[in-house]
């Protein structure tokens, strides 16, 4: 009896685990049933009541759609920094292309790689900061990555909108992605 093997492309293994590991994360930190239809019935439940209270504005929001445009269309000058203020593993599985890492910005080790790279940054910057490791309302490290910014003097800083989590809504929907760590400079 002959068996058959498969093989597969070199670095499936490491696309799929990374996928996976964005996957169950998002899932994990999912809104559950009950807290969704606390939600749709208009109540706030402990964990939504803070994000009534955002620190940014809608002009300094921007879309995924948007940034890509932006990506693509801008002269060097005025393209945008993208900035990470997530999880290092979930930057690793996918980010977006060019984007740097500086974070977790919940952890103060994040915060303070934050600061330290901001302080070379001409405050004129065009800023984007993202995480994408869970729904919005619920990141713990968008509002310190922006807030920290934003003090510093960063007055062209926006935030990339990922309602649901990085893997929903960049990857999944085919947006150009870069996997690894950041370049040693």
């Amino acid at each position: 009896m002959t068996r058959k093997t498969t093989s597969f492309p070199a670095g499936f293994f490491a696309t799929s685990s990374a996928l996976i590991l964005v996957a169950l994360f998002a899932i994990a930190s999912a809104a559950t049933p009950a807290q969704k239809a606390v939600a749709a019935q208009g109540k706030s439940s402990p964990s939504a009541s803070s994000s009534s209270s955002v620190p940014w504005t809608d002009p300094e929001t921007i879309k995924p759609a948007d940034l890509l445009s932006e990506l693509a269309g801008a002269k060097p000058a005025n393209r945008p920094v993208v900035v990470c203020a997530g999880f290092r593993i979930l930057y690793e599985g996918a980010h977006v292309p060019g984007a740097v890492f500086h974070g977790p910005a919940s952890k103060p080790e994040g915060l303070n790689d934050l600061k330290l790279w901001a302080q070379g940054i001409p405050r004129s910057s065009n800023l984007v900061v993202y995480c994408g490791c869970c729904p919005f309302d619920h990141c713990p490290n968008i509002r310190p990555a922006f807030e920290t910014l934003r003090s510093m003097g960063f007055r062209r800083l926006r935030i990339l909108l990922l309602p649901d989590n990085f893997a929903t809504d960049w990857v999944a929907k085919g947006y150009p992605i870069e996997k690894g760590p950041q370049p040693q400079k």
